[in-house]
């Protein structure tokens, strides 16, 4: 296992990779601490000695009263050219269905239901390969990972909120499976997305997979800015939701989503992408971004008064903190607004990343334990959406909790 140890300590931190302070929003005028590029993290060297784990890969079990369904969505979109390589055939997407369930997960190996696994053996390979040869353990560990949600599953009776994920830069949309089981398990129907050649490496059908983060090098030189990523998120969210919930929406998935009830979140780039996309797409009830600068500056009215979520680490997030682009945003948004901070969190501690590091002993910055990590973004994700999109009240929100003592409040 210490190979695949190196190559996750040096791979996810390419995935968790900020982007350059050269191509920081102008509303952020204290620069964070400089990152690596992609290629610099892969070649930087692993620290000696990492400790490893005997204990299962495994994400803690969802907390809501349905079982899962898990089915895959490839699209593509021949109206516009992909932005990151011009010469492919449109724009290409990839996204996981998570939905409410009847088959209750631990029968599905009792009836013949195939769990759902967590990545494809070539996109675990591509993301734990950094530095030499990968054990193939650690590729099947990671692709097997038990997502407590079995593929293909008959869904639950009656219509569902949607909520659309969208990962960090250069991360795979598999990294935000604790949140999109446990949603689903609430009842929700969620939808997480790649973003074609802007993640560290994506399997579609026919066997092929797309090279991984082209945007990345992009960005990294400046040919790029990170407006460009989230208007390009924009538009693939709202191909999506025409695909999802348009007049040739694809089935199965279509007649399980409640088109008026229709939210948005995602980490880092992607959450500031969630602003975008709403910009864009009235469609769009609610969104919620995590620990991700924004890049577009909002117009006079704000989002129109839709609800809007930020939850950050606390030693970046707070009020005239080291990311001011959430201070500008925020006196722009009009409407419910709420701004929470995470003490002891880290850029990565919003997504499955802790699992994963602990797992493969690799060493984190952020103090709050990998389940507590999880424990609260599933809480206070749910928590918005549950008020925003279905209206029922949560307390959860109104102020600080015992039952989450690391989550701050603040009304600047």
């Amino acid at each position: 296992m210490n190979k695949a140890t190196r190559a996750a300590a040096t791979v996810l931190l390419a995935c968790a990779l900020a982007l350059p302070a050269a191509t920081l929003p102008a509303s952020a005028t204290t620069t964070p601490p400089p990152v690596p590029s992609v290629a610099a993290a892969l070649r930087a060297p692993a620290p000696a000695a990492l400790p490893t784990t005997s204990a299962p890969l495994e994400l803690p079990a969802p907390t809501g009263r349905f079982a899962v369904g898990a089915g895959d969505l490839h699209l593509v979109d021949h109206s516009r050219p992909d932005p990151w390589v011009p010469t492919a055939d449109g724009r290409e997407l990839m996204a996981t269905l998570h939905y409410p369930a009847t088959l209750h997960y631990p029968a599905a190996r009792r009836t013949g239901g195939t769990p759902a696994p967590y990545a494809t053996e070539d996109e675990s390979r591509l993301l734990l390969t950094g530095v030499g040869e990968v054990d193939p353990a650690g590729i099947r560990d990671l692709a097997a990972m038990n997502t407590y949600s079995v593929k293909d599953a008959r869904p639950a009776p009656g219509r569902h909120p949607l909520v659309v994920l969208s990962p960090g830069f250069g991360m795979p949309r598999f990294t935000l499976t604790a949140l999109a089981v446990d949603l689903a398990s609430r009842g929700y129907v969620v939808a997480s997305v790649d973003h074609a050649y802007e993640t560290s490496g994506t399997s579609v059908p026919g066997g092929r997979v797309l090279a991984p983060c082209v945007a990345c090098e992009l960005l990294a030189t400046g040919r790029v800015e990170g407006a460009d990523v989230t208007a390009a998120r924009a538009a693939d969210v709202r191909f999506l939701l025409d695909r999802l919930t348009g007049p040739h929406a694809v089935q199965p998935y279509a007649h399980l989503i409640d088109r008026d009830r229709i939210g948005m979140a995602g980490h880092s780039i992607g959450g500031a992408s969630a602003e975008a996309a709403m910009l864009k797409d009235r469609r769009i009830d609610a969104g919620a971004n995590m620990d991700g600068s924004f890049w577009d500056a909002l117009p006079a009215g704000g989002l129109g008064g839709r609800p809007f979520l930020f939850l950050g680490a606390d030693d970046t997030h707070f009020p005239g903190g080291g990311d001011t682009s959430w201070d500008t945003t925020w006196r722009a948004l009009g409407g419910r607004k709420y701004w929470l901070t995470v003490a002891g969190a880290d850029h990565m501690t919003f997504t499955d990343a802790p699992v994963l590091l602990r797992h493969f002993g690799v060493p984190s910055d952020a103090v709050i334990p990998d389940g507590r990590a999880l424990a609260v973004t599933r809480a206070y994700v749910a928590a918005f959406f549950d008020r925003e999109l279905r209206g029922t009240p949560q307390p959860l929100l109104d102020g600080p909790s015992p039952l989450h003592p690391e989550v701050r409040f603040h009304t600047p």
